[in-house]
């Protein structure tokens, strides 16, 4: 299946993530990801942001682990 980077923080959707057969990995390996999951808590005040992935990202903040495996399985169809 395909790997996908989550934020530290969110355990939950990790688990979830990988009980559906996704490979997860840490943030810091999204350039290798097809997909990135990050917790939208940290807001980029400036506006200012270097790219380091093409992948999808999927804000999982204010989802369920179930929802955010939802996106995250629609995200890959759609790179495919």
């Amino acid at each position: 299946m395909a790997k996908v980077a989550v934020e530290q923080t969110l355990s939950d959707v990790k688990d979830a993530l990988q009980s559906s057969g996704f490979e997860v990995v840490s943030i810091e390996q999204a350039e290798s990801a097809a997909c990135c999951v990050i917790s939208g808590q940290d807001k980029n005040m400036l506006g200012i942001a270097d790219t380091v992935s093409t992948a999808s990202v999927i804000n999982a903040d204010g989802l369920t682990a179930t929802q955010v495996v939802e996106q995250v399985e629609r995200s890959v169809k759609q790179g495919v």
